[in-house]
């Protein structure tokens, strides 16, 4: 399941970079995409603002083939303060645009994406592992915005399916 879940977010990420390039968060001292996994990043109370968070919260396997279908859900939250140069009134239409950003990068054609083995990857700069299966998704489905504050978020909740191949965990 882990393949699916970082093939997944890099596919997410890699569709907004290129539909909002200016859409940068820094993390760590870098520079990245205004996305990131919340399960791969130190555990902290801030919840970055302008930037989609994704939160595994449930999976479950259908066993009933030789290649078991695994169904895992992925909540995407992200949030606005606006900007400070228009005092925060204008979060009413950066949230949308956000919405316009993830509905466009999960719509693209194909709604799916090569299944890649990234757990070599990690500080050795070595190229992922090309796996015999795709990951594929859902639609997604958007919560009603909610306000705390000067802030207004949003949360959308996207089916993405694997087969569990031979060896995989």
């Amino acid at each position: 399941m882990q393949a699916a879940r970082d093939t997944f977010y890099v596919a997410l990420r890699t569709r907004l970079a290129a539909i909002n390039p200016a859409r940068t968060i820094v993390l760590r001292g870098q520079v990245r995409p205004g996305i990131l996994v919340e399960e791969n990043e130190l555990p902290t109370a801030f919840q970055p603002v302008d930037a989609f968070s994704l939160r595994w919260t449930a999976a479950r396997a259908d066993t009933s083939s030789p290649m078991p279908l695994v169904a895992m859900e992925c909540l995407i939250s992200y949030a606005t303060d606006g900007t400070a140069g228009n005092g925060g009134m204008d979060r009413g239409r950066l949230l949308p645009a956000m919405d316009g950003e993830l509905l466009a990068a999960l719509n693209q054609t194909p709604h799916s994406a090569p299944k890649l083995n990234y757990s070599g990857v990690a500080g050795n700069g070595a190229a992922p592992v090309p796996m015999a299966t795709s990951i594929f998704w859902s639609q997604p489905a958007f919560a009603p915005a909610t306000a705390e504050g000067e802030r207004i978020a949003r949360s959308a909740t996207v089916q993405v399916f694997s087969y569990q191949e031979a060896g995989e965990l």
